[in-house]
């Protein structure tokens, strides 16, 4: 038996505030343009939300009207500076990635997994965070008390990979600071509730450690794109590439290779009745056909089937998953492999 922790952070978070907002700008630019080349970062602070990266597209974006729909939604308000600064994608990367080449959008390598936990595919305790998550973002739409910033953590003990009971449940939390003991149940309840579905028992709850959570999201810290990929990708019960997802459009590999080799490894799991499964691919800036594909399992390493080098060449990704018409906003949410949008 051995303890294992993994995270999540709330939709109120500023990183996650920030990822949230890089991929609605990224579906706005689509809905334009279905050949828009997008690499959106955002970083927030202070009061002011500053957009830089790279985009090039035929269409218009009203920038701060949209980062203010996106804030309005999380609930925050929208009385911040927004600074864009966005420019035009390099020529030097469009020669490789243009609608004749299709090429990569850039080099590297993602990583997909999917284990036999639960009808997800998920480990349990990845689950049970973003249903938390989800959860907690319909309290703060409805109880004045809850404000949106947050994370949460389980701490589990595990049998042969598999949770078995949950040692501690943290969870920081923003609020009023008002009603704490009652506001406080009322999440303890909520992760209770959660965890019965999967039947575990809980031993201890942190809550607000410190003692105290009034002050959040971009007044309290500042936020990033892309500084939560762990937690956008498997809460680190897998392997993580480095690339990160939102503000991509899917010409990007970092994205939507990611979204590949996680449905490669569910179909090896079911094809071969395996425990989990774990899917490398490699690219090169600019080239359509992988620079490798690997599958490792709890069996061992598995055979790569030929024919999904072609299938994971970029242009054929984004046919088979139909990545210019998903909307990346609510992706951006709970991390981009969930419950919800499994």
């Amino acid at each position: 038996m051995r303890l294992y922790s993994n995270e999540i952070v709330f939709r109120g978070h500023p990183d996650k505030v920030c990822d949230q907002i890089s991929d609605a700008l990224l579906d706005e630019y689509l809905k334009g343009d279905k050949n828009s080349r997008c690499g959106i970062e955002t970083c927030g602070g202070k009061g002011i939300i500053f957009i830089t990266g790279e985009v090039t597209s035929n269409t218009y974006v009203d920038v701060e009207k949209t980062v203010k729909k996106v804030l309005k939604d999380i609930g925050y308000s929208t009385n911040y500076t927004i600074i864009n600064n966005i420019g035009l994608q390099s020529n030097d990367i469009a020669l490789g990635t243009n609608n004749k080449v299709m090429g990569a959008g850039d080099q590297g390598m993602m990583f997909g997994y999917a284990c036999s936990d639960n009808e997800y595919y998920l480990p349990t305790s990845m689950v049970i965070l973003q249903e938390l998550s989800y959860e907690y973002s319909k309290l703060v739409k409805k109880d004045s008390r809850f404000k949106p910033d947050g994370k949460a953590q389980i701490t589990g003990y595990y049998e042969n990979n598999k949770i078995t009971k949950i040692k501690t449940v943290t969870i920081s939390y923003q609020n009023t600071e008002l009603e704490r003991s009652e506001t406080d149940k009322i999440i303890k309840d909520i992760a209770t509730r959660i965890c019965k579905k999967y039947n575990l028992e809980i031993e201890e709850f942190l809550i607000n450690p410190t003692g105290k959570f009034a002050l959040g999201g971009f007044d309290a810290d500042a936020g990033l794109t892309g500084r939560k990929i762990v937690v956008d990708n498997y809460h680190s019960f897998s392997t993580v590439g480095g690339g990160a997802f939102s503000g991509k459009d899917p010409t990007k590999v970092d994205r939507s290779a990611a979204y590949k080799a996680r449905l490669i490894a569910v179909d090896y799991l079911k094809k071969y009745n395996l425990k989990w499964c774990e899917v490398q691919i490699s690219y090169a800036i600019g080239i359509r056909k992988p620079l490798s594909i690997s599958i490792i399992s709890d069996i061992g390493e598995m055979k790569v089937d030929k024919k999904l080098y072609k299938e994971c060449e970029p242009r054929n990704i984004i046919k088979d998953l139909d990545l210019l018409n998903k909307c990346y906003y609510d992706t951006a949410k709970y991390g981009h492999f969930n419950y919800l949008n499994n």
